[in-house]
């Protein structure tokens, strides 16, 4: 997903105007399909919403030789690059689907600036409540009702994920 949104900025892009992209590319992907594509835990945090563990290897890295560092280089001047160049077929890990949501995202979103788009979360993304300079975890239910679910079946829906989140780490497991 990151290298997808750094290639649409030209191969370089600022860490703010990333994480947000991330996270609306989530946030609607939970909208129209209600699954995350992402499998990440959503935080706010002081500039806005944040998937917990792309911001984490953003700002760490990992280790992993086929993970994050192969596709996308460390942070510096507060971006990143893309390492390589891609084609569509080495997103193996999107579906179709997910792909046509970050495309839909980046039309209405690429064009903003990092601040632009930090503002955006803060006065659409409901969800967000101001941590005043920490983290706070945001729900999936909390991010349903912000998408217009009743608070039941938000919390229908949240539920959902926890059993299938549980199931997989149980399979996982094995």
């Amino acid at each position: 997903m990151a290298a997808y949104f750094a290639k649409k900025e030209g191969g370089q892009i600022a860490v703010l105007k990333l994480i947000k992209l991330l996270y609306l590319a989530d946030r609607e992907s939970l909208d129209q399909y209600s699954y995350p594509m992402s499998g990440d835990c959503p935080v706010s945090m002081p500039h806005g919403p944040v998937l917990s563990g792309t911001y984490s290897l953003i700002s760490m890295g990992s280790n992993s030789p086929d993970g994050w560092e192969s596709w996308i280089s460390d942070r510096e001047n507060h971006e990143v690059r893309l390492h390589r160049d891609f084609e569509r077929k080495d997103l193996d890990e999107l579906s179709d689907a997910e792909v046509t949501i970050m495309q839909e995202v980046w039309q209405r979103f690429g064009l903003m600036d990092r601040w632009q788009i930090r503002d955006y979360t803060h006065d659409h993304c409901s969800e967000w409540q101001d941590p005043q300079g920490s983290s706070r975890p945001i729900s999936f239910a909390d991010i349903f009702r912000a998408l217009g679910r009743s608070p039941e079946e938000a919390q229908e829906l949240a539920e959902n994920l926890r059993s299938e989140q549980a199931t997989d780490q149980l399979l996982m497991s094995m």
